[in-house]
């Protein structure tokens, strides 16, 4: 989902900062909640240590391609925030692209603020839809593919209408910019469906590993249900 360089340029990656700015309170309010709810400051460092190495990997190591005005990349976001929580998801996507950024892709770095933007926004949105369909009695270890499948939809669904905005803000609606941002859109539907399996594959790891239920290393939920 990276934005390929010289897709927004000049005064028009004003707006990226802004959009940053937006997700980096977005990924506070996720923190603070996660301290207040989740077992404290320590345990959000743990989590969040974890998640950023993870991302890292994601993006160092697992498959990705380019296609259209972006890059493919499974990227997990549904299975960061069931197994950890989205306050340590939240930072790890964010700092796991920078590290990634910074060692390997430093041309990526003058579109951060819109690859941040891409990757946080839609997890605020999982953990909202959350909420909604995933009834406070059931731990997520316990979750169902219909569920999961509605998370993995909605944080890759997500990501593929930012990196849409941002194709059309930064280089309008000619016929060869629509063509390439639906090339994007369906390339992404691999991730949408493959997703949900890993999610439920790692779910069903987790469920025989009842003694880490206690481990600051997991979201609480992921063994607990909601209070």
């Amino acid at each position: 989902m990276h934005i390929e360089p010289g897709v927004v340029t000049g005064t028009k990656l004003a707006l990226s900062y802004a959009t940053a700015a937006g997700a980096a309170g977005l990924t506070l309010k996720l923190a603070f909640d996660d301290i207040r709810n989740n077992g404290g400051f320590s345990s959000l460092a743990i989590r969040s240590v974890a998640t950023t190495a993870l991302v890292f990997c994601f993006f160092e190591i697992l498959p990705h391609y380019p296609v259209g005005v972006s890059e493919v990349h499974f990227i997990l976001g549904a299975t960061l925030y069931l197994i950890f929580g989205a306050g340590p998801a939240a930072i790890g996507l964010a700092l796991g692209l920078l590290a990634q950024g910074v060692f390997f892709a430093p041309f990526d770095l003058p579109q951060f603020g819109m690859n941040i933007t891409t990757l946080v926004v839609p997890l605020f949105a999982v953990s909202l839809l959350a909420k909604r369909i995933v009834p406070a009695r059931t731990a997520y270890k316990d979750v169902s593919y219909k569920q999961t499948l509605a998370l993995s939809t909605a944080y890759q669904g997500g990501i593929v209408c930012w990196v849409a905005f941002w194709a059309f803000y930064g280089s309008g609606f000619g016929a060869e910019n629509l063509s390439q941002v639906g090339t994007f859109g369906i390339a992404y539907l691999t991730v949408i469906l493959l997703e949900p399996v890993l999610d439920l594959g790692i779910l069903a790891v987790a469920k025989n590993m009842d003694r880490f239920q206690n481990s600051p290393l997991f979201n609480r939920r992921l063994y607990t249900a909601s209070a």
